[in-house]
């Protein structure tokens, strides 16, 4: 297996920060699903840029690819990372990246081990198969249908194992979490002689969306507001994934504050989740009129915004 530069795929530097690398993702991610995207190789970009967020998100095996990466390229007979089972000479950061792979990802692929050990015929039941598919958040709120391609093991009669490609539509019912799994009878690998075929597996994979994220069927928006209408109040055009509605902003809100925007979030099994408005003040542009303004509103209503301080100091 070809040694991947993560950072390099998601266009990110090595010390870049998680905020960094989730920024990157969702641009990509959107840029490459292949439900939208014209590029001639959109699934196989988007399950790259994938698989690269699904590490350096996670600090430990950031940590672990990190160490991996140092040796990567590097001539035949340099040393191996402190600690890994590299074996000597040339090949251990190949070997490496596979082993790390492997633990991450699962192996997936690969025949099955049997053979006929005798005269009688062979049997044994097909591979479950396990693909993902990026959905969406959309998508989720109702049934939908889903076309997707698959690789299949084949062997012929004398053992020897290919790929051939299936191409299948599925229903994905409503209220899907991600990383939930559907599960379709007899749909993976053929058996081997009078065995039953395996399963196929769907790993539902949200793509991330440029405005929620998203908290178990809760869904969390960062909704920017003026200091005039954090003081006064005001109401506010708020989009949902169903379409916008309008929101009111209480008098005398708090940046940070978190405003309930019930059945507005993700459907589950037993209750619609719900949407959550996280206000955030921002602050104008400023002029000499408005820095005077400013500075009469300091006059005409002094207080101390760190008195509570004084409280523990």
């Amino acid at each position: 297996m070809e040694f991947k530069d993560y950072y390099k795929i998601l266009g990110v530097d090595p010390g870049a920060d998680s905020k960094a690398i989730k920024v990157a993702y969702r641009k990509l991610a959107r840029k490459y699903h292949p439900d939208v995207s014209d590029h001639h190789d959109a699934e196989a970009q988007f399950k790259e840029v994938t698989e690269a967020y699904e590490v350096l998100k996670d600090s430990a095996k950031r940590a672990e690819y990190d160490e991996i990466r140092q040796y990567a390229g590097r001539p035949q007979g340099s040393r191996p990372p402190p600690g890994s089972a590299a074996g000597h000479g040339g090949g251990h950061n190949q070997r490496d990246f596979e082993d790390f792979f492997s633990s991450i990802f699962g192996e997936g692929r690969g025949p099955q081990a049997g053979g006929s050990g005798g005269r009688q015929p062979f049997s044994q039941r097909g591979q479950d198969i396990e693909t993902e598919l990026p959905i969406f958040l959309e998508d989720t709120l109702s049934e939908v249908t889903k076309e997707i391609s698959y690789h299949l093991p084949y062997y012929d009669n004398e053992g020897r194992v290919t790929e051939v490609n299936k191409n299948l539509k599925v229903k994905i019912p409503p209220g899907v979490a991600d990383g939930g799994r559907i599960r379709l009878k007899g749909q993976g690998g053929l058996g081997i002689g009078e065995g039953a075929s395996g399963d196929l597996y769907i790993r539902i994979r949200l793509v991330p969306h440029p405005l929620f994220d998203v908290e178990g069927h809760n869904l969390i928006i960062t909704l920017p507001i003026a200091p005039w209408e954090a003081a006064l109040g005001a109401k506010v055009t708020v989009p949902t994934l169903s379409g916008k509605i309008q929101l009111t902003i209480p008098a005398n809100s708090q940046s940070g504050q978190r405003l309930r925007i019930k059945g507005k979030g993700l459907p589950g099994k037993q209750m619609q989740g719900d949407l959550y408005a996280v206000l955030k003040v921002v602050m104008p542009s400023s002029n000499e009129t408005i820095k005077h303004q400013w500075q009469q509103l300091s006059e005409l209503a002094p207080f101390d915004p760190r008195a509570e301080w004084s409280e523990v100091a």
